[in-house]
């Protein structure tokens, strides 16, 4: 990312500094990733991403049985890792049960932003934090074209999150598998499009598949160019 993630301000005498991302939101959805991740998911890292216009913040084990995403918002909470939330609490890092998810969307909703995205995504939680200015991320000095083969431009279209290669292959109704794997998910993955979610056990029963950067780059520049289906 090529781009300044502080500014100033010099509307007043004296300069003030300040963060072009909502750093407080930031900091309870990192913390509520770390108190709330299924540990017993191995090979399943807690994700942070940064993209032109959010943050987007993933860790891996959906909600516990009788919470739903409604619940989080009116502040009720279920804790997974007893000790973790404990030791956060006692650090101070963590005010009260359940107040993190309320306090984000109140901070949002006073720095005039978007209020955050929380969706299930297959096995993994996501939050999703808008910028309070969108930055300008690039590769290198100037736009580089990319060429994309048809086979790789559909998987990147089909992509919905993260899938598994049967999930692909039954979204872009491909049958053979040696032929998806060949034509589409190998090339994929040599050109950077996409990534693996377990990029150290390849051939994991658990395996993922989710767009990279330049993946997503290229998807947004069809979007906007009218080229999106």
């Amino acid at each position: 990312m090529n781009c300044p993630l502080r500014g100033a301000d010099f509307s007043e005498i004296r300069r003030r500094d300040g963060w072009s991302m909502p750093l407080g939101i930031l900091r309870e959805a990192v913390i509520d990733a770390l108190v709330h991740v299924d540990y017993s998911q191995r090979g399943a890292p807690i994700r942070i991403a940064f993209f032109d216009d959010r943050i987007e913040i993933e860790n891996p084990g959906i909600l516990l049985p009788g919470m739903t995403i409604d619940h989080m918002l009116q502040g009720v909470s279920k804790i997974r890792n007893h000790v973790i939330a404990r030791v956060f609490r006692e650090l101070k890092l963590i005010e009260q049960w359940g107040s993190g998810v309320r306090r984000m969307f109140r901070e949002a909703e006073e720095q005039g932003l978007p209020a955050p995205e929380i969706a299930e995504v297959g096995m993994r939680m996501r939050f999703v934090v808008q910028l309070a200015e969108p930055l300008t991320i690039q590769e290198g000095r100037g736009h580089v074209a990319v060429e994309v083969t048809p086979q790789i431009e559909r998987l990147i279209r089909a992509i919905l999150g993260e899938m598994t290669r049967e999930e692909l292959q039954a979204a872009m109704k491909l049958q053979d598998r040696k032929s998806f794997r060949e034509l589409y998910l190998a090339p994929a993955l040599a050109e950077s499009f996409i990534e693996m979610t377990i990029p150290d056990k390849p051939r994991s029963s658990k395996q993922e598949y989710h767009l990279a950067r330049k993946g997503t780059r290229i998807l947004l520049e069809w979007q906007e160019g009218g080229n999106g289906e």
